[in-house]
């Protein structure tokens, strides 16, 4: 089973950037689609941004078409987050997810068994 560890968080100022990076062990990174989610104080976890195996398809929430990117390197394996133009409503936790031969499309709405433990993103106006 894949260890995924988050790390990029931190404190920024509305409109700034982040990038988070998602680190994996234990596994075969190519193996799996990854994606990222993210959980606000009272509320659910929510789909953020996926992408498949090879990194040639990417599914982005509606909420972040266009301010955010997803990548991937799978000679380091490690899946990123590119976040720009930053809102307050993109405060969250963020966790990062592997699903073992998934697809990119599919991932957003699957019960998924492989999470890192997350990285607090905090944004203020």
């Amino acid at each position: 089973q894949v260890q995924l560890v988050e790390s990029g968080g931190g404190l920024v100022q509305a409109g700034g950037s982040l990038r988070l990076s998602c680190a994996a062990s234990g596994g075969t990174f190519s193996d799996y689609a990854m994606g990222w989610f993210r959980q606000a104080p009272g509320k659910e976890r929510e789909f953020v941004a996926t992408i498949n195996r090879s990194g040639s398809n990417t599914y982005y929430a509606d909420s972040v078409k266009g301010r955010f990117t997803i990548s991937r390197d799978n000679a380091k394996n490690t899946v990123y987050l590119q976040m720009n133009s930053l809102k307050p409503e993109d405060t969250a936790v963020y966790y990062c997810a592997a699903d073992f031969l998934g697809t990119a499309q599919a991932m957003g709405g699957k019960l998924l068994r492989n999470w890192g433990q997350g990285t607090q993103v905090t944004v203020s106006s």
